[in-house]
């Protein structure tokens, strides 16, 4: 005899709908990105973390903590990005072992004409598209799956 809680098809059609539309907005705003600016969204993910941070500069560790990426994924990254222009990469003056992850003027210039565009898109294909109640159960929604989610995984 089994255990096993089957979600039954209300629960199915609300996780099968939400990963299809999860897989749906990411390819939308990756296509876009890639098409109107020539950036990836984990590129406009960088550019934007780095373009708000104080002087367009971020310790690398927390960059990669603010994106949920594997210290080896955010350093091939940064890589090449660096080799693009977009960011540098400089030793961090507190901690000899760390680095600093900086928004060049060419991945600011990027970031800048992006950003507008990038908004358009996700007001076009989400934001305009909910009531303001709609809005804010969505916002709800995000905020107690993400604290379930760090109730179960502390740390990370």
């Amino acid at each position: 005899m089994s255990d096993t809680r089957w979600l039954d098809d209300r629960e199915q059609r609300a996780w099968r709908g939400l990963m299809t539309m999860q897989a749906g907005l990411s390819q939308y705003i990756e296509r876009q990105l890639r098409t109107q600016c020539g950036l990836s969204s984990a590129d406009y993910q960088v550019l934007a973390h780095l373009s708000e941070a104080p002087g367009g500069r971020l310790r690398a560790f927390a960059l990669g903590d603010t994106m949920r990426w594997e210290k080896s994924r955010l350093s091939q990254h940064l890589t090449r990005m660096e080799k693009r222009g977009l960011v540098s990469r400089e030793p961090c003056p507190t901690d000899q072992r760390g680095a600093v992850a900086v928004i060049t003027d060419q991945g600011r210039e990027l970031i800048e004409t992006a950003a507008p565009l990038h908004v358009a898109d996700v007001r076009n294909v989400l934001i305009d598209h909910l009531t303001p109640v709609q809005l804010e159960l969505l916002c709800e929604i995000g905020d107690q799956v993400r604290q379930r989610l760090a109730e179960l995984a502390p740390g990370q």
